[in-house]
């Protein structure tokens, strides 16, 4: 899908300076704690290492950024992954950039994370949001362990301004990580509120989940971290990482699955979701990441999408998702729109 759409840049300035009203707004609304609620950034582990050696991303010498970024006054080229959280918020990064007065292309659906960086390392676009984790363990090859959440901002911002002239804006604060769902009712009759009670009843379960989610490599840590307990499931079920999950569950075809922090259905189906209590998955926030050089030549950018980083909370991204994953079936760009009218109306 590929739409261009004309703004006013004479908007700009009104936009961000409203946008710095709205969010204390947005801030005290979204504070009260929530349970968190598309397919999970670590899903795309096999994908990743199947094509590094396409992308650049082998940790051995890497790939430059080729092309050209955008020109000043754009169009700004904006990508996105397969899955509807990276369309969610590559739209909403394109609808802000319209308000701020940018033109806008819209390159959405390309693919896993291979084929995005890919297209951002050729110059066939000029940014796409990633995660934070992803970008350092499946693109940088990176497995050290990281404090918190802004030590991986800074390691994955520095690799890929020193190995690919790309750069990452600021993080938005939710966090898509992958987590253990189950129903109430699952829950109660074995006792899960933790991953180590999940290992412990692996042989009376059944799993659900994407079809490489066994072979992973963060699987295979996970794994190590709780004792051994993936090979272990009763069954395991290969139902990839969108509704079909879901829905197995509902009909008690699996009585656990693998899902991801924001995912809009966890809330939406009031599923328990059980606690890494060894807290073994990484922090994965979402970012622009963008060509150095469209940056110089549209400086305006990073300020436009700085602006909005904190607008994405763990109850925002769920809610969004839900609009468009529940019941709902509604389409991203309503979503985007009614929302910032809501939070940054244009003026």
């Amino acid at each position: 899908m590929t739409t261009t759409r004309d703004g006013s840049r004479g908007r700009s300035a009104a936009f961000l300076a409203l946008l710095a009203i709205v969010l204390p707004l947005l801030f005290a609304a979204c504070s009260a704690p929530s349970a968190p609620a598309a397919q999970a950034p670590a899903a795309e582990a096999t994908a990743a290492e199947a094509a590094a050696a396409d992308t650049g991303s082998t940790g051995g010498t890497a790939a430059q950024a080729e092309g050209s970024g955008a020109p000043p006054n754009g169009p700004v080229r904006i990508g996105s992954k397969d899955f509807t959280e990276a369309i969610l918020v590559a739209e909403l990064y394109a609808q802000v950039l319209e308000r701020a007065g940018f033109t806008v292309e819209r390159k959405f659906n390309l693919g896993a994370t291979p084929i995005a960086h890919a297209a951002l390392l050729k110059g066939d676009i000029d940014l796409y949001p990633e995660y934070t984790s992803t970008g350092l363990q499946e693109v940088l090859k990176d497995t050290n362990r990281y404090d918190d959440a802004a030590a991986i901002l800074g390691a994955v911002r520095s690799g890929y301004e020193q190995q690919f002239q790309l750069t990452w804006l600021d993080a938005s604060p939710f966090n898509n990580t992958n987590v253990f769902a189950t129903t109430a009712d699952i829950a109660q009759q074995y006792g899960l509120k933790t991953i180590s009670d999940l290992a412990a009843h692996a042989g009376d379960l059944r799993l659900g989940g994407p079809a490489e989610f066994p072979d992973r490599v963060d699987t295979q840590g996970l794994d190590a971290a709780y004792g051994g307990f993936v090979p272990k499931f009763k069954e395991f079920k290969p139902l990839g990482t969108g509704a079909l999950r879901y829905d197995a569950l509902q009909n008690g075809e699996v009585d656990v699955i693998v899902a991801f922090g924001t995912d809009g259905r966890i809330a939406g189906d009031k599923l328990v979701v059980l606690e890494d209590d060894k807290n073994f998955y990484p922090i994965y926030n979402i970012a622009p990441v963008v060509r150095q050089d469209t940056l110089t030549n549209n400086p305006g950018i990073a300020d436009a999408l700085n602006a909005v980083a904190p607008l994405l909370t763990n109850e925002v991204m769920a809610g969004l998702n839900y609009q468009v994953d529940g019941p709902e079936k509604a389409e991203p760009g309503a979503v985007l729109t009614a929302f910032l009218d809501k939070y940054a109306p244009a003026q």
